[in-house]
């Protein structure tokens, strides 16, 4: 054996990589241990656990249609597009992806968040006024990725780059709203007392979820006002 081989071997043993016989003493994974393990390290390390709750939740108070937070003297709405993933960090399903224009509504989708799954991707369309705006949020960072601006007013070259800056920027802002309000009801007393419970109530499609709702919206609405004062 050359030396060079020798003192890999003699190094590997040295950090505990491998045993006397030479062989990995790593424990050998499958995939979807792997990936678990990835999820679980994500969720403890808090990079995207938030972002995902923001995203589930999001997704059930949109269904209404109804607006959701008021800036600029005008509410903002939410309507989720075509294609959702859900992600976990347990069970024998650790993603699930479903495509479709109410995909994101359906049956199925409500069972898989109530099993634990949590949106972690979604296409969103989002309106302010008479403005509409699509884009799709990924948990992780609520990065905005794919932007479809409204469309543009101005004719000159010049003053369409300055009009896409601006909406650009509207949409961050619309976002950043939606996301301070989550943050209101998610520090709030009433997150687990009437919210959660709301939440799982739509999640079995029960119809006592609206009443829920209801509530939810009424404690949202003390806890903004305690948050301000």
């Amino acid at each position: 054996m050359a030396k060079g081989e020798q003192a890999r071997i003699e190094a590997a043993f040295a950090r505990g990589d491998v045993g006397i016989d030479g062989a990995s003493t790593e424990e050998v994974k499958d995939e979807a241990e792997i990936e678990q393990g990835k999820a679980r390290e994500q969720l403890l390390r808090g990079r995207a656990y938030l972002g995902r709750e923001f995203l589930t939740w999001l997704l059930w108070r949109s269904e209404s249609g109804d607006p959701l937070v008021e800036h600029d003297g005008a509410g903002i709405t939410a309507l989720y597009l075509g294609k959702v993933v859900l992600r976990g960090v347990a069970g024998d399903v650790t993603e699930l992806s479903a495509r479709g224009t109410l995909a994101p509504y359906s049956e199925n989708v409500r069972h898989s968040l109530d099993r634990g799954l949590l949106v972690s991707q979604a296409r969103l369309r989002i309106s302010h006024g008479e403005r509409e705006f699509e884009l799709t949020l990924d948990a992780e960072f609520l990065d905005i990725r794919a932007a479809k601006l409204p469309a543009l007013m101005t004719e000159e070259e010049d003053d369409q780059l300055s009009e896409r800056l601006e909406l650009t920027e509207q949409l961050s802002t619309l976002v950043d709203a939606l996301v301070n309000d989550f943050l209101v009801v998610r520090g709030g007393k009433a997150w687990s007392k009437s919210v959660v419970p709301a939440m799982k109530a739509w999640m079995k499609g029960e119809e006592k979820g609206s009443d829920l709702l209801s509530k939810a919206a009424r404690a949202k609405g003390r806890d903004a006002r305690a948050a301000r004062g």
